[in-house]
């Protein structure tokens, strides 16, 4: 089974489109293929009860983001500060890189 393609990577800045979190802008921490979602910081933050153990001494309620699926989140242009879809552009030297449709800047 090949795995899912996804249209963001780690480290990318995304602004989440619909859901209880829309309009939210953070950066992605992880990405799951697999699924087919994304970890994004200060996006879906849930409570988890934790136990005290040995590296956690202190154990309580913990704050901490859970993933939500992919389609859910576009990517974010710092440069003209809106959502956008991603362009490939191929350079002189043989490097691909991706572009913002709308400004044409490079992620």
């Amino acid at each position: 089974m090949a795995l899912n393609k996804i249209h963001v990577r780690k480290k990318d800045t995304v602004m989440v489109i619909s859901g209880k979190d829309k309009g939210k802008i953070g950066e992605v921490l992880a990405v799951f293929p697999k699924n087919g979602k994304v970890l994004v910081k200060g996006v879906n933050v849930v409570t988890k009860h934790q136990k005290p153990s040995r590296t956690n001494m202190q154990g309580g309620i913990v704050h901490q983001e859970g993933a939500i699926y992919s389609s859910k989140v576009m990517l974010y242009c710092n440069n003209c500060k809106n959502v956008t879809r991603i362009n490939h552009k191929i350079l002189e030297d043989g490097t691909k890189v991706r572009v913002c449709k709308k400004c044409g800047e490079t992620f």
